[in-house]
């Protein structure tokens, strides 16, 4: 399985990630703000039709020695903290969110012991450096599931975040 984002639209990438069962595990990582934390933002979630998600981003500090951030994204030292809401929740196979005018689909599925995480974000800004970044970002959060799920210890955020930029830039 390719590990790469794909355009699958302008303005909509979907990535696919293989990933240790069982399945709510999976979820529970996904969902459980505490975990949700160890590879992509934490923050109190609300599992019903309409409910609020934070989501507390802190990028530097998903692998241990935090990582150095980069001058394009200096703003985002001390973290930031954003909000999303749930449009649907099918636990443990299914959570949509529309999240900063996007919308994000989580989908689960069993593949004998392994579960198939596909993510889809629909409403891409138009922007170009903006979606190599996104492009990037959720190629890395997902990378950091995956080491966690394996109790691996991950590479760090932004310097792989910003290999990926330039590998994202060359192809998109």
């Amino acid at each position: 399985m390719n590990n790469y984002a794909k355009l699958i639209s302008p303005e909509t990438l979907q990535i696919d990630r293989m990933l240790p069962g069982p399945i709510e595990r999976v979820w529970e990582y996904i969902t459980d703000g505490e975990k949700r934390a160890l590879w992509f933002a934490g923050g109190d979630m609300e599992l019903n039709e309409g409910g609020r998600m934070n989501l507390i981003f802190n990028n530097s500090t998903l692998s241990f020695p935090p990582d150095q951030v980069p001058e394009k994204y200096k703003e985002y030292q001390d973290g930031h903290e954003s909000y999303a809401i749930v449009v649907r929740c099918e636990p443990p196979k299914l959570l949509v969110i529309n999240w900063d005018n996007g919308i994000v689909t989580f989908a689960l599925s069993e593949v004998g012991e392994e579960v198939k995480l596909t993510l889809t974000h629909e409403k891409l800004p138009e922007n170009r450096g903006e979606k190599i970044g996104i492009l990037a970002g959720w190629h890395t959060h997902l990378d950091i599931l995956v080491d966690k799920l394996n109790n691996k210890d991950p590479k760090g955020f932004w310097t792989v975040h910003m290999a990926l930029e330039d590998e994202y830039e060359k192809v998109y």
